[in-house]
């Protein structure tokens, strides 16, 4: 069974950080692209960064760029990527989904696999 799990949501003020985690399992992980895709109140979702697992090469939307930081690791079987947020605007308020996509495709349309997303709200 295919499980994105994520983790470390909550609130923060303008200018503070969150650092969010995915536990991914149940596929093979180096045959993915991962990240993360935000979706805002009244907004389309947004595809904001991802990592593919076989070379590390990294993705930033424009508007998380110099901002966000993803990485990725592997430890006995167990597959994480870490998204660290560093100084947060309230434009970053959105529920974050951790996602995967076969191969390097990373658009929104598509993704194979969807966690269930965790609320970050940051306060102005």
């Amino acid at each position: 069974e295919v499980q994105l799990v994520e983790s470390g949501g909550g609130l923060v003020q303008a200018g503070g950080s969150l650092r969010l985690s995915c536990a991914a399992s149940g596929f093979t992980f180096a045959e993915y692209a991962i990240g993360w895709v935000r979706q805002a109140p009244g907004e389309e979702r947004e595809a904001v960064s991802c990592i593919g697992t076989s070379d590390g090469i990294t993705y930033y939307a424009d508007s998380v760029k110099d901002r966000f930081t993803l990485s990725s690791s592997s430890d006995n079987g167990k597959n994480t990527v870490h998204l660290q947020m560093d100084s947060l605007n309230p434009e970053d308020t959105a529920v974050y989904y951790c996602a995967a996509t076969y191969g390097s495709s990373w658009f929104v349309g598509a993704m194979d696999y969807w966690g269930q997303g965790t609320q970050v709200t940051v306060s102005s």
